[in-house]
């Protein structure tokens, strides 16, 4: 089963279709679609070459992705995730907050995900409001957060 971060799930999980994954340091393999369904919002699909429960259960938790050619257009102020990731996030003041690390979804807004740098974490809303420019070509985003919004989403660096 396949939980999609894609507004276009019919397009990349129909029959046919190529996507690739890669774990850790492996190589990246290409694999093609050979069956799907949409079940309560998630993609149950069956790969070539993947024949057994055994076999799919050692892809779990691999990310599939699309070829870069296969990516659709977007229209303005719509990115891709994949634009999003390492781009330097600084307050409209001129304070460095971080690196983008990720996005988080599943509570009402998505969460720019914001490494700083000493390793810890501040999530900040990904809503006009607050991010004012976001330009993925130069690496850039520039927020305007509430007083404390930083603050209070800030969560400290795992301890090792």
């Amino acid at each position: 089963m396949v939980a999609p971060e894609t507004d276009f799930p019919d397009e990349r999980f129909k029959p046919g279709a190529e996507l690739f994954w890669r774990r850790g340091e492996d190589a990246e393999s290409i694999v093609r679609v050979a069956e799907s369904r949409e079940y309560r919002g998630r993609w149950v699909i069956a790969l070539e070459g993947v024949a057994t429960m055994n076999e799919a259960n050692r892809l779990r938790g691999v990310e599939l992705k699309v070829p870069a050619d296969a990516v659709q257009p977007l229209r303005p102020r719509e990115y891709y995730l994949h634009d999003l990731e390492d781009c330097v996030v600084v307050t409209a003041s001129g304070d460095n907050v971080g690196r983008v690390a990720g996005v988080q979804f599943g509570s009402g807004a998505p969460l720019l995900q914001i490494v700083d740098e000493h390793g810890g974490e501040v999530l900040v809303p990904m809503v006009e409001g607050i991010c004012r420019e976001i330009d993925p070509g130069a690496k850039r985003i520039v927020i305007d957060p509430p007083a404390g919004l930083i603050e209070v989403n800030r969560r400290a660096r795992p301890v090792e």
